[in-house]
């Protein structure tokens, strides 16, 4: 989950949180799903709608009843084989994430590799957040459904833990890809653009739901990867609804992680609804480049990405020189340069000066057509350049035979 922004080094395997300004009580959800306590998670009343899975829309929408599973901690003991280390998937502010099969319809808990997949989130007792940010993801990711959004089957409140239960998401993080050695394959570029695409849909939804929903701590971790490398935005515990009445911000305590929260929001604590579009810009840097954020084992001038990149992102000469090497120059340069200028307008100083999400969106399908249109021109040039090679052949086979033809006479 979100983490609490505080003032520790940056290593490169990690990220600094902020602390809250100011101590927070924990308060009841506002509205449905209030915790339940031990005697109700221990009844025979576990289920919203029991069995009932939740159809993905083809595009977002909010749902008027909640179908998610209230699951025992006996139950998720059984389909994590009582959290087993072998079992963990990763580890956050909030806990540890387990690997579990459960039952397709009525997400009963089954044997390994039998049935569905499901990532359990486990609270960290020591975590002073726990309880807020386990309260934050039931609200927002029982009401939200979207395609880039990771699905929330249900949860659990026993013994004083808090769990979470979500689909499997099988490739993991976009942090994982873009900076651990050894690890996951490198992206390509188009595969880059798919999933900022995906990202970019998610946060759209998002602030353009009824309640526009600021995320607050968007990053590479935070974005999961399915099978086709569609992008689900994941870990709620810091969302807020955005600003009403004609507001244009909301004042809260300052959270989230260094590097990809807005200045204003640092500074000030006003969070704005296009804060959550600076953090993109600091991503899709990421996803350019190849590289963190902040990082304290590069040189001094370059532990802080934005100001060590922001001069080279629309001149191609010092662009080339950025990107990610393992891209291999596999990828357009106009392209390149149109995200690099995309990237300057979200990294805007003033949030009334950066583009909406929306936008945001439709700009990146432009620099995707971009990279179609190169596609095709690289097949029509490789075609091109095959039926020279024939041609060429075959007047180089003409030539053989007329000079053996000569040779005979």
């Amino acid at each position: 989950m979100g983490n609490c922004l505080g003032t520790q080094q940056v290593d490169h395997n990690s990220q600094p949180t902020i602390k809250p300004s100011s101590p927070d009580s924990t308060k009841k959800l506002n509205g449905s799903l209030p915790p339940t306590t031990n005697k109700e998670s221990a009844g025979a009343e576990r289920r919203s709608k029991e069995g009932e899975a939740v159809a993905v829309p083809a595009s977002g929408k909010i749902l008027m009843t909640t179908t998610l599973k209230i699951f025992t901690l006996a139950e998720l003991k059984a389909a994590t084989r009582n959290f087993k280390p072998a079992t963990v998937l990763g580890e956050g502010g909030f806990g540890r994430v387990f690997k579990g099969w459960v039952d397709e319809v009525t997400y009963a808990p089954s044997r390994v590799g039998v049935g569905m997949a499901v990532a359990v989130k486990k609270s960290n007792p020591d975590s002073s957040q726990g309880l807020q940010e386990w309260q934050a993801e039931v609200k927002f990711l029982g009401k939200f459904s979207h395609p880039n959004l990771v699905k929330l089957l249900g949860y659990c409140w026993e013994e004083n833990q808090f769990l979470l239960v979500y689909e499997y998401v099988q490739k993991g993080s976009l942090e994982n890809h873009l900076f651990r050695s050894g690890g996951a394959e490198p992206l390509s570029w188009g595969t880059r653009l798919k999933i900022a695409m995906g990202a970019a849909q998610g946060l759209a939804f998002l602030h353009t739901s009824e309640k526009s929903v600021i995320y607050r701590d968007f990053k590479a971790s935070n974005i999961l990867l399915d099978g086709g490398y569609n992008a689900k935005l994941s870990d709620f515990g810091l969302a807020k609804f955005g600003p009403i009445n004609g507001d244009s911000h909301v004042t809260t305590r300052v959270m989230g992680t260094y590097g990809y929260a807005a200045p204003e929001y640092v500074a000030t604590g006003h969070l704005y609804v296009k804060s959550d579009v600076y953090g993109f810009g600091v991503v899709l840097l990421e996803m350019l480049t190849g590289l963190r954020a902040l990082d304290t084992n590069r040189p001094s001038a370059k532990h802080n990405l934005i100001e060590w990149t922001k001069h080279s992102l629309t001149e191609k000469r010092k662009l080339k020189k950025i990107i990610d090497p393992r891209l291999e120059q596999q990828y357009p340069i106009k392209a390149a340069l149109q995200a690099g200028e995309l990237i300057l307008k979200c990294l805007e100083s003033d949030p009334r000066n950066r583009p909406s999400m929306e936008e945001v969106l439709e700009t990146l399908r432009k620099i995707d057509a971009v990279n179609e249109n190169s596609k095709e021109s690289g097949k029509g040039s490789k075609s091109k350049s095959k039926a020279n090679n024939n041609r060429s052949y075959g007047r180089n086979m003409n030539n053989q035979q007329s000079s053996t033809a000569r040779s005979h006479r």
